[in-house]
């Protein structure tokens, strides 16, 4: 697709120049004398003048898509091709993000999922569900006769795994795979200038580091927007009593939604261009993406976020001990707003 793009830019580029020089040098007119005269009428100089104006801007546009082209270079891929078969299945609808959180800090081993969302766009509405990381299902890649486990411990076999896992054991069809760092995601705050969220009550969580002492809209830097997506142990005050949400991961799952929302309205309302190349310079560090994804579809989806505003949508699950399993078939009906795998 990029040189498809850099080819349609240079042949308009070298039209307009050709045009706006031809302008500007005037209508050729051969005297009595024999001499060859030029005639450049007030017609012909606007015309170069716009026609300047207009090789500059594409030559600004090339300058810029050569820029992002080098950028978008520098993202990580993650090869999602098994045996030569794309395992991104998507469907014939919108479009099913598959957007995967990571906490790979100082004092963790391994790989770890923290969180894991499908954002769906483009037949409707916009649609954001969380999977909640103990949700119990068999992992396909593993020949252990169906035997269940956290999806969580899918990610720990790698991206593909964790693709057909949510592909074949939850059933919703995932057209693109993003993955990002939660520290980078800190960075990304940053480069935002923070985030905004509706605290019903002041909140703490001494383990993540959260503390809001004040409720209502509190702008949150780097450092304590991922003290927020992080708590387990989120506790209000409410009139003066410590009360720590009773629904564990079910809440935090609600809270990262909202966070989610929050982050693309902040992100996709800026048109600064230098703004956005610090939020892009931002996620360099931690940013992986599915080996099919090309820069084009990363301005669609970075282009449509100003506009976003999915709806929350909740998986409905049954308690299982310490873990979660699909409560059906309440959960089918949710699922199949998300597409139809296979």
């Amino acid at each position: 697709m990029a040189p498809i793009v850099l080819f349609v830019l240079g042949l308009a580029h070298g039209a307009l120049a050709v045009a706006t020089v031809a302008a500007f040098r005037g209508k050729r007119i051969v005297g009595a004398d024999g001499r060859v005269h030029r005639r450049r009428g007030p017609v012909r100089i606007v015309l170069g003048l716009v026609g300047a104006v207009l090789v500059l801007t594409l030559l600004a546009g090339e300058a810029g898509w050569f820029y992002a082209n080098r950028q978008w270079d520098k993202v990580e891929r993650v090869d999602v091709d098994v045996d030569g078969d794309n395992a991104l299945a998507g469907d014939s609808g919108g479009t099913n993000y598959l957007l995967v959180g990571t906490d790979a800090r100082p004092g963790t081993e391994g790989n770890r999922s923290d969180t894991m969302l499908v954002l769906r766009t483009g037949d409707g509405p916009a649609k954001i569900m969380s999977i909640p990381r103990d949700l119990l299902v068999t992992i396909p890649s593993r020949n252990d006769g169906g035997e269940l486990h956290r999806i969580n411990a899918a990610y720990n076999d790698g991206p593909v795994a964790l693709i057909r896992t949510v592909q074949e054991s939850v059933g919703i069809p995932i057209d693109r795979y993003i993955e990002i760092n939660f520290t980078s995601f800190g960075d990304l705050i940053d480069a935002l200038g923070g985030v905004t969220i509706n605290f019903p009550n002041p909140a703490f969580d001494t383990k993540s580091g959260l503390d809001v002492k004040e409720s209502g809209m509190v702008r949150l830097d780097g450092k304590m927007a991922l003290a927020y997506v992080r708590s387990r142990t989120y506790t209000e005050v409410i009139d003066g009593t410590e009360v720590t949400d009773p629904t564990a991961d079910l809440g935090r799952v609600q809270r990262q939604q909202a966070f989610l929302r929050a982050v693309l309205a902040e992100a996709g309302a800026s048109k600064d261009p230098f703004k956005l190349n610090e939020i892009g310079t931002s996620l360099l560090g931690g940013l992986r993406v599915d080996n099919h994804m090309e820069l084009v579809d990363a301005l669609r989806f970075a282009w449509a976020m100003g506009g976003l505003d999915p709806q929350p949508t909740t998986l409905p699950t049954n308690i299982v001990g310490p873990a979660l399993e699909l409560q059906q078939p309440a959960a089918q009906e949710v699922i199949a707003d998300f597409g139809a795998a296979g």
